[in-house]
């Protein structure tokens, strides 16, 4: 618009012109200015430096007449995006003038009409921070906002909020900026900017203000921008952010997202509201599902559903009881019923030379590892070929021998192993661990009662079987008997609040006499069953046992799980860890400092809170004296705190990158297992190839560390690459025992289900943290700090408790009777859409399939037809469809 229409008007000008050789060199360059402009311009500008002048006229006709004109010639200029409107680029010079004189006019309308021109030349003029814009805006007339366009909208805005800031400050009146507030608020959200208004809201702190301004078109876009925008705000006003959200999704009447924010901040009254404020069963049924997945133990009243029979469907889904029906259907459909062989996912054929040999030996750990493989890769199939086969001539054939071909404590993990297989299973399950229950060796009962927890792991039955059958071990003589009925236990309430469970094993902890071992699983154990509740007096009896420890006691390598079971009570609760992490302050210095780290990481997991993993940073990198050992839950906690977001999961790993170059021993060891919990089921290749190359390293424990790491990265995806690598190693490390088995661990996780299951915690479009899956995670990292004496010792059975992260990662869509329903829908990577212009696709690169589907880590699905409505946004797990009443069909 600058770039001149005529040129040989300037052109020739410049040639008429001779240059006299003597002049003031600033004349000329006047003169030069004035010679560029075309002939409309200067007329243009002469006409605007006569409305100048004529503002100040005496005669308020005259006044009017050059105050309305030059306003016209300002709104109507247009303005590219380099350069200034003309207006306001030739009224610069007058700026001043203008300005002077308004301070001289009487009141009048007039003096506001010049008020609104000079508020507009601000956003040119004014210097850096005076604020004129707003200044002279609020002494101007009251008239609508967004006719100066929207530039000078977004510069109002910028400026408010540092006056707001100000005037707070000096305890000025804010009515008349708040009003202001209202005006630009209602232009954004007609005109599409949500995220500009929310964001004016935020620094002016009235965010309620929001809730009158949205309405059906634009509320889903306020709110993606709010909650997303939550996981950046410092507390409080994060949760501030949320509620607004809930409100407003209330408000339209949105209730499976209003759901998942009160999911989200873990806020029962507002799930409970959710519930009540619709009369829609199957709403209420999908609301159920929803809970289901996320694990939270939810007791539903007479107000939630009046009718008892609608009040027991809605609480059989609650309780999960249909998942493994479900995830059976998924194999069926995927077409890998078959149960899978250890040597079936060794693929020993594949590796050349001496591995071969090795792998075909019959040691008792070779066949412990297969145990495992055999476990993960069969989860919840409820058949594989070692502890299922029928038996041949006796009742006791060939399932026994699997199991007799392990050692002593092999054998808990073998009989635990039927558990797993049978996952989701209650019936069938604990039909075939009976048989094992009654047995004279007392590793095979130890780990027949951690299957019978294994079996009900996230399905809640309203007859507790799990609790009446465990309850009565819990007190026998037998150590390990103890040790597989009270973490048999835990797995099979996790999250519950049971109350009985608190009672017997507070005794258990009170107790001087109880051993050791039995005191940290007892720990553990309330550590996930009330996972994430602050519960005090449960906090007293882990305080109380590990003030109570010996020297030697201390030294022991299980005692690390202590900090772990305290710190799982306050998962991701934030400030409300900070009475006992001052307690922890007072322990014996062994452990202190250990408590104190590990306490600090578990209650941010997952809230991506940026000064803590400073904080943690710090902790790393101190060069510390041999024997301290509490470094590694600081990586750890680096990790589960920045895995909330995306941006600070990227930021972490590469921080974690530095930590390998410069960290000590110590910390190194824990670095492979951090990468591991970053991207759990999502092998992102830079990781992969750090693993890998971590996979060689000359030092042991780091080099398990990270071999297990491969397999939770890659956990449930059958990742091909990973499979060979994992193959390599094993005929790498073919006459290491200890690594060799750490191969096994990895690749049946890698094949976990076959492939259908996931250990991410996080669900519903990454926004939900599963708080059960985080804490069996948590445990089972914390353990592999000490790989050799832990894992690799004679509690590997720990690994069990990774089914508490384990999930189907599918879409099961089905109708109104709850029937799969195969639906065609376009499966494809997530795509951010926050604060995007227009309607954005949300995926990209997708594919079409028939449900039930399998979703991979970052992606996300959407129906690819009209005929049927999904009761919730996010598709996700079970989704319930309701044939859609506008449908056509238009064959």
């Amino acid at each position: 618009m600058a770039v001149d229409p005529s040129p040989n008007s300037s052109a020739g000008g410049e040639q008429a012109a001779p240059k006299p050789p003597f002049k003031d060199p600033k004349k000329k360059k006047d003169e030069k200015k004035e010679e560029d402009l075309s002939e409309e311009d200067l007329a243009f500008k002469q006409q605007l430096e006569l409305y100048v002048e004529r503002v100040q006229d005496a005669d308020p006709g005259v006044q009017k007449f050059a105050l309305e004109s030059m306003r016209k010639e300002i709104r109507t200029a247009t303005s590219s995006m380099t350069s200034v409107p003309k207006p306001l680029k030739f009224l610069r010079p007058h700026y001043g003038t203008l300005k002077a004189y308004f301070e001289t006019m009487l009141d009048s309308d007039l003096k506001k009409y010049l008020a609104d021109i000079l508020s507009v030349l601000a956003l040119t003029m004014s210097a850096e921070g005076e604020r004129e814009s707003l200044k002279y805006r609020l002494l101007g007339s009251e008239e609508d906002i967004g006719s100066w366009g929207h530039e000078y909208v977004r510069n109002l805005a910028g400026e408010i909020s540092q006056e707001f800031a100000k005037r707070q400050y000096d305890d000025m009146p804010l009515d008349a900026l708040m009003e202001l507030v209202q005006q630009i608020v209602a232009f954004h959200m007609k005109h599409n900017a949500e995220p500009e208004a929310v964001d004016l809201l935020m620094e002016v702190e009235d965010l309620d203000l929001l809730i009158e301004h949205v309405d059906a078109t634009n509320y889903k876009r306020a709110c993606l921008y709010l909650t997303s925008s939550s996981s950046y705000l410092p507390s409080p006003d994060d949760v501030l952010a949320l509620d607004i959200a809930y409100t407003i999704y209330m408000k339209f009447e949105d209730y499976a997202s209003a759901l998942r924010i009160a999911l989200f901040i873990d806020n029962i009254q507002y799930v409970k509201q959710v519930y009540t404020s619709t009369e829609d069963l199957l709403l209420k049924k999908q609301f159920s599902y929803i809970i289901a997945r996320h694990g939270l133990a939810l007791e539903l009243d007479d107000d939630i559903a009046a009718d008892d029979d609608d009040k027991e469907a809605l609480q059989d889904i609650v309780n999960n009881v249909k998942l493994g029906e479900g995830y059976l259907t998924l194999a069926r459909d995927v077409e890998v019923m078959e149960p899978k062989s250890p040597e079936d996912i060794y693929k020993a054929h594949l590796i050349d030379g001496r591995a071969s040999a090795s792998s075909s030996l019959d040691s008792a750990r070779q066949n412990l590892a297969a145990t495992f493989v055999n476990a993960f890769v069969n989860a919840g199939f409820g058949q594989d070929k070692l502890m299922t086969v029928p038996s041949e001539s006796t009742s006791g054939g060939s399932s026994g021998s699997w199991l007799f071909k392990n050692k002593e404590h092999g054998k808990a993990s073998a009989a635990a192993s039927l558990g797993m297989i049978l996952l989701w299973d209650v019936d069938n399950g604990l039909a075939q661990i009976d048989k094992y229950l009654h047995s004279n060796d007392n590793h095979v009962v130890a780990g027949a009662l951690l299957g019978v927890g294994i079996v009900n792991c996230g399905v809640k039955n309203d007859c507790d079987p799990a609790l009446a059958l465990l309850i009565d071990f819990v007190n026998k003589e037998d150590t390990i008997i103890r040790i597989g009925a009270i973490l048999g236990l835990g797995i099979a309430y996790a999250g519950s609040h049971k109350d009985e469970l608190k009672v017997r094993l507070s005794l258990i902890l009170g107790d001087p006499k109880t051993p050791l071992e039995v005191l940290v699983f007892s720990a553990i154990t309330l550590g996930l069953v009330y996972v994430g509740s602050c519960n005090e007096e449960i906090a007293q009896s882990i305080i109380f046992a590990l003030m109570d420890r010996s020297d030697t006691e201390l030294n022991e390598p299980l005692i690390r799980l202590l900090p772990v079971a305290l710190g799982l009570l306050y998962l991701g609760k934030q400030d409300s860890v900070e009475a006992t992490a001052e307690v922890s302050k007072t322990f014996n210095e062994k452990i202190r400092k250990y408590c104190d780290v590990t306490l600090l990481s578990l209650a941010y997991a997952g809230t991506g809170n940026v000064l803590k993993v400073q904080k943690l940073l710090g902790i790393c990198a101190q060069h510390l004296d041999k024997g301290e050992t509490h470094q590694g839950p600081a990586v750890l906690g680096i990790a589960l705190i920045a895995m909330a977001e995306e941006l600070g999961l990227d930021m972490a790993i590469r921080s974690l990158e530095h930590l390998l170059q410069y960290g000590e021993q110590n910390i190194r060891r824990a670095v492979p297992l951090a990468l591991g919990i970053l991207c759990i089921s999502n092998p992102k290749v830079n990781v992969m190839d750090t693993l890998s190359r971590l996979s060689h390293d000359t030092d042991g424990d780091v080099s398990m560390a990270a071999i297990i790491s491969l397999g939770l990265i890659g956990a449930g995806t059958n990742n091909a690459r990973i499979a060979g690598m994992l193959r390599n190693l094993s005929s790498y490390y073919y006459k290491e025992a200890g690594h060799l088995f750490c191969v096994r661990i990895a690749q049946g996780l890698v094949h976990l289900g076959k492939g259908l299951l996931t250990l991410s915690p996080y669900h519903s479009d990454r926004f939900l943290l599963s708080p059960m899956a985080l804490a069996g995670l948590v445990t089972v990292l914390h353990a592999c700090l000490d790989m050799k004496s832990i894992i690799l010792g004679k509690y590997h059975y720990l690994l069990y408790v990774l089914v508490l992260a384990m999930q189907p990662r599918m879409l099961m869509t089905v109708d109104e009777t709850l029937k799969p329903l195969s639906v065609p829908v376009r499966v494809g990577q997530a795509v951010d859409v926050v604060g995007q212009a227009g309607r954005p696709k949300t995926i990209t690169g997708f594919q079409t399939h028939s449900t039930p589907v399998l979703l991979a880590a970052g992606e996300r699905a959407e129906l690819a037809t009209e005929k049927y409505i999904p009761l919730t946004r996010v598709l996700e797990g079970f989704v319930i469809l309701r044939e859609n009443p506008d449908y056509r069909d238009d064959h």
